[in-house]
């Protein structure tokens, strides 16, 4: 599908350091885009949702968007409105956000995951 791995991350974020020091230490390609400034498409944030099955696994809930919005207001969005929110504001989504080179999204880092999938 894609040519190399886009990874969404925010500068500041540890856990997303920490990916892109395994990407690197792997030699894996790959493209960094910071989720602040240009987040993933309407769909892409749909196709996770699909993969995921659920609309929570995409949320930051340790940030600072996602406690300014309340967590209960987020649970009461349908899909439509959660893909909007998403797209609006790039640091309610869970990140690392990795578009793989062969179209599954990985989120979060888990180094375990990301070993099986990526280094098969």
């Amino acid at each position: 599908m894609y040519k190399k791995h886009k990874i969404y991350v925010y500068s500041l974020c540890s856990t997303c350091k920490r990916s892109l020091k395994w990407l690197k230490e792997n030699n894996l390609e790959y493209e960094m885009i910071d989720i602040c400034k240009c987040t993933p498409s309407k769909e892409i944030i749909e196709k996770t949702i699909d993969q995921y099955g659920d609309k929570k696994y995409l949320f930051n809930t340790r940030g600072k968007s996602y406690r300014e919005l309340g967590a209960e207001k987020i649970k009461s969005m349908n899909n439509e409105e959660a893909v909007n929110a998403l797209v609006s504001d790039g640091k309610l989504i869970k990140r690392p956000f990795l578009l793989t080179s062969k179209g599954k999204i990985l989120l979060g880092f888990n180094e375990a995951n990301w070993s099986e999938l990526l280094l098969c």
